[in-house]
């Protein structure tokens, strides 16, 4: 079997992230940047260093940057990419197991008493709702530099991150196949009497297969005639067997394959019929719902005016949805949530004070990646597809298709 041949960036790639990285610093009048990746589910700091370290990147205006890792271990996997070939795109690797340690290098690089942005503070991305930064680690950070005022600019990053270039768009691509392939063996794989654990595995295996990595947590999946549950599947993470599929069960997954750092995501449904007619309203407000946001998107509208496109479905049917109807990728930024017809549902759910959610707005361009999965819910049935779109110059490109209706195996 020949070796999986993902695209890859150049270094005229890195020149192009690295000049728009200089100029949102100076339009803010910073000496640099402190870029997290530590476990942040968006790795932000692979945007400077095509790499992903579990650290972060000191980034000056001026002069070469600094990838700060926990371990030397993680210098030496980079130095073996080099070695066989894969030049860095910084060359300079340093272990720092303390924000006092990684200040030093703030200092070193004459950026201390300055003003620096920090990107990762206060993102909100999926998993990220308390930010991407040990609180260990910034405390110490600014402890040692009690002179250095940081400016946090994870929005203004992230909204840099998301128009894609056309080698990022090459990466996006690649990774759609994958998906769409993982989506080809769902298929095969589900039928009654067939545990979760196997389509997960099967999914994961074909994805892997390309040579790239899945993001955090790999695989949204839950199983069942009818259930609001969602996330990653239980067994993974406590000791409780793997539930079995079933007719009239829908299994679905979010399957979420990156390669370089760019994300797609794909929402796969099989019904295993019969299922019942509620869940086949649910699955046809999805669909509406998909065909409403293709119809409307194009470049020049605001985010929100997709959103509301995408809505109009929802108003007619009495459907709720549980998650965003579409979102953006690379970053999971932007997201198009709805409020329609949840005035007055009840999930039963506790919580510690009043539930907030950032707002983003944005303009749609082209080269951006949204992740359309409309999902539309009666009581407690919930249906949900969609797959990868890009933005073009006239309008969209579907990336995937066979996970933007529900497969119906009988």
């Amino acid at each position: 079997m020949p070796v999986a041949q993902p695209p890859v960036l150049s270094f005229a790639e890195r020149d192009r992230r690295w000049a728009r990285v200089r100029g949102l610093l100076r339009e803010h009048g910073l000496a640099g940047a402190v870029v997290a990746g530590f476990r942040a589910r968006e790795m932000y700091e692979s945007y400077i260093s095509d790499d992903y370290n579990e650290g972060c990147v000191v980034f000056p205006l001026e002069g070469d940057p600094v990838v700060i890792t926990w371990a030397a271990l993680r210098v030496m996997r980079a130095r073996w990419s080099a070695e066989r070939g894969h030049k860095l795109w910084v060359e300079d690797y340093r272990v720092a197991t303390s924000g006092t340690a990684a200040a030093s290098v703030i200092t070193e690089k004459g950026l201390a008493g300055n003003r620096l942005g920090v990107v990762g503070l206060s993102s909100q991305a999926p998993t990220e709702h308390y930010g991407a930064i040990p609180a260990n680690f910034w405390g110490e950070l600014t402890t040692a530099l009690p002179k250095t005022a940081f400016t946090d600019i994870s929005e203004e990053f992230s909204h840099l991150m998301l128009v894609k270039s056309a080698e990022e768009m090459a990466q996006v691509r690649y990774a759609a196949r994958a998906a769409e392939a993982a989506c080809k063996v769902i298929i095969d794989v589900c039928e009654p009497g067939v545990g979760e654990e196997v389509v997960f595995a099967e999914a994961t295996r074909e994805m892997l297969r390309h040579g790239i990595g899945l993001r955090y947590p790999m695989i949204v999946m839950n199983s069942g005639p009818h259930t609001l549950s969602w996330g990653p599947p239980r067994w993974t993470t406590r000791g409780e067997a793997p539930r079995m599929l079933e007719k009239g069960d829908l299994m679905q997954a979010e399957l979420m394959p990156l390669c370089g750092n760019q994300e797609v995501q794909v929402q796969m449904t099989v019904a295993l019929d019969p299922i019942d007619d509620t869940s086949k309203t649910c699955e046809r407000v999805a669909r509406e719902s998909y065909e409403a946001g293709l119809k409307a998107l194009r470049p020049g509208i605001a985010f929100s005016d997709l959103v509301a496109a995408m809505e109009e479905p929802f108003k007619r049917s009495g459907c709720w949805a549980y998650t965003p109807l579409v979102h953006s990728l690379g970053p999971h930024f932007l997201m198009g949530r709805t409020r329609i017809n949840m005035e007055k549902l009840d999930l039963g759910i506790r919580f510690a004070g009043t539930p907030t959610a950032r707002e983003r707005k944005a303009i749609l361009q082209p080269g951006m990646v949204l992740a359309f999965e409309p999902n539309a819910c009666l009581g407690d049935h919930r249906v949900n597809i969609g797959g990868t779109v890009v933005v073009t110059e006239t309008g969209c490109e579907e990336l995937n298709e066979i996970p933007t209706r529900v497969t119906h195996k009988q």
